[in-house]
């Protein structure tokens, strides 16, 4: 359809009708265009969106995913997705027809990803190639599901990257309370003893508020998250399901954060007792296993800790799983290897049983 110059403002607008989802006939105008190219451009992908066929372009495609996942998926997701989508997948898909992008287009692209480097010349990681990769496969399956696309190409050429490549480093009981001895500023060891002996992830234990602590009963309440995006504090439902949990504390851990909080002035119950940032409780972390000459780890292997803590213990993983916030199935999987002598266990009771 054409587009207009409008001679008042200088500049160009488009005006055209279009069939909505509910099968009536519209109007649209659109004002404030530079050129006559943009408007026309705008008009497009406009009328791309509301016909939803294969033969739209790839970023009109990403439009709508997007639009469909925002009200589906936390925020944080919804960020990390639209980083990685605009990073690595737009430049080279974009303008491209979606019907018309073949096996042999995905398969340079996945190479185009296993060349390139971070900003420190190191290659990308292959937990996070996948990653990128994981979105491309979501968005034709999104258009294979809902718009008519004959066939996956991601599908052909199957995936690259590799999850799960982090190792599972923790600290023994022996080298946290070395590192617990040259910890001395109050709030890194009330966090540190709390993170320990939890198990909580970063964002929640973050999120604690003082109404969140129950001291008559020794229970921490878990209901949400909190991270840091634009220069704006946000908290949110938390991770998981799962995630919603009381966990016990045991006495010693009450007492500290009893009085660590005792010392925080004007503070009221929904305030978080725990502020400081991520960067902060890194370089806590790095500075005092380096002092205690313990091995440096990442503050979420301070859950792991917990967790390899309660098996040295001997606790199950369905108590463990529920402590946590995490389900029996991912216990078994990642902690799996921490129970060295359950199968020998198995054999040698059922020996006993024929004996």
């Amino acid at each position: 359809m054409p587009q207009y110059k409008d001679e008042e403002r200088g500049s160009w607008y488009c005006k055209f009708s279009y069939q909505d989802w509910t099968g009536q006939r519209r109007q649209k105008l659109k004002r404030g265009f530079p050129t006559k190219r943009e408007a026309a451009a705008w008009e497009r992908s406009f009328l791309e969106k509301q016909q939803g066929t294969p033969d739209m372009a790839f970023k009109t495609l990403v439009c709508l995913y997007m639009e469909d996942m925002v009200p589906r998926l936390k925020e944080s997701t919804i960020v990390l997705k639209k980083r990685i989508l605009e990073r690595w997948v737009l430049p080279y898909f974009g303008e491209r027809v979606v019907n018309g992008i073949t096996p042999a287009d995905v398969r340079k692209w996945q190479a185009m990803l296993l060349s390139s480097k971070r900003e420190d010349g190191q290659p990308l990681k292959p937990a996070y190639i996948k990653r990128i990769d994981v979105e491309l496969n979501a968005l034709f399956n999104y258009a294979v599901r809902y718009y008519s696309l004959p066939a996956n190409p991601h599908k052909t050429t199957g995936s690259v990257g590799k999850g799960g490549s982090r190792s599972l480093n923790f600290w023994t009981l022996d080298e946290f309370n070395r590192f617990m001895e040259v910890i001395t500023e109050p709030q890194a060891r009330a966090m540190f003893y709390t993170f320990y002996y939890t198990g909580l992830r970063r964002g929640e234990l973050q999120a604690l508020t003082l109404g969140d602590i129950d001291f008559e009963k020794r229970l921490i309440h878990v209901s949400k998250t909190y991270s840091r995006r634009d220069g704006k504090d946000i908290v949110t439902s938390p991770k998981t399901i799962q995630s919603n949990r009381s966990i016990s504390i045991p006495a010693f851990l009450r007492d500290q954060l009893k009085e660590y909080v005792g010392k925080l002035y004007g503070l009221t119950l929904n305030d978080r007792i725990f502020t400081l940032n991520r960067s902060s409780i890194r370089d806590w972390m790095i500075k005092g296993a380096k002092k205690a000459n313990v091995p440096v780890i990442r503050v979420h292997d301070l859950r792991h800790s917990h967790v390899s803590l309660l098996i040295h213990m001997g606790f199950l993983p369905l108590l463990i799983a529920e402590r946590i916030g995490d389900s029996v199935d991912m216990v078994n999987h990642v902690y799996g290897h921490l129970y060295p002598n359950s199968h020998t266990e198995i054999a040698d009771r059922l020996n006993d049983l024929v004996s």
